[in-house]
């Protein structure tokens, strides 16, 4: 199996893309903020160091963050399936780290128009009881009662808190500002993919097999 990276802005559909390929494929999803949750949970050395900076309001350095993910790349599942990682690399820095820990034979970048990815961040509403996610600008989400869950008729949907312009702005400059670096860096290797996020929810299994080269 390929190793590969899921790259994009965050709400681009990393995840979305994650779920469709572990369908037809036993390689490893390897989440950084599942990690993180995983690490700190487990108590280990890289959890409660990573514990530390976020308690005291402070990043994550990128040493910590290539730690966790250098030791769930050395595991059995990973070497015998392969992995596809999501949320890593974010910065160059990563991207040479990695480049020094494993192979990679595709980045895989997810491109969506800033507008479409505003609609897809903003418009988000979920069932707290059964976790569906609902979209007031995507017809297909759309909930048939306005705030309430399909499923779980009774449920008021919710909003996070963090889904506003300002916040999404912010992430927004801060992915552009990182992201050039590091798919140039991928570019001059030629394992850049791009594929359109505009369709995350509806790239097809044959879809998926033709950019992973399965």
């Amino acid at each position: 199996m390929p190793n590969f990276v899921l790259f994009g802005a965050p709400g681009a559909g990393k995840g979305t893309l994650a779920g469709k390929i572990k369908n037809f494929s036993p390689v490893v999803h390897i989440s950084t903020g599942d990690l993180f949750r995983a690490n700190i949970k487990g108590d280990t050395p890289i959890g409660k160091e990573a514990k530390s900076f976020i308690d005291s309001g402070r990043l994550v350095p990128d040493s910590v963050v290539i730690d966790m993910v250098k030791d769930r790349i050395a595991q059995d599942d990973v070497k015998q399936n392969g992995f596809m990682l999501d949320g890593f690399p974010r910065t160059l820095d990563q991207a040479k780290s990695l480049s020094d820990i494993a192979k990679l034979d595709i980045v895989v970048v997810i491109d969506i128009p800033k507008e479409d990815l505003k609609k897809r961040i903003l418009g988000r509403w979920s069932c707290p009881k059964c976790g569906k996610i609902y979209n007031i600008y995507n017809k297909e989400l759309t909930p048939k009662v306005e705030g309430k869950c399909d499923a779980c008729v009774d449920t008021d949907l919710t909003h996070r808190s963090d889904d506003n312009e300002e916040t999404f702005e912010k992430r927004w400059n801060t992915y552009l500002s990182q992201s050039e670096k590091v798919i140039n860096y991928y570019s001059k290797t030629g394992l850049v993919q791009k594929i359109d996020g505009r369709k995350t929810m509806s790239y097809t299994e044959e879809e998926l097999k033709q950019i992973l080269k399965l």
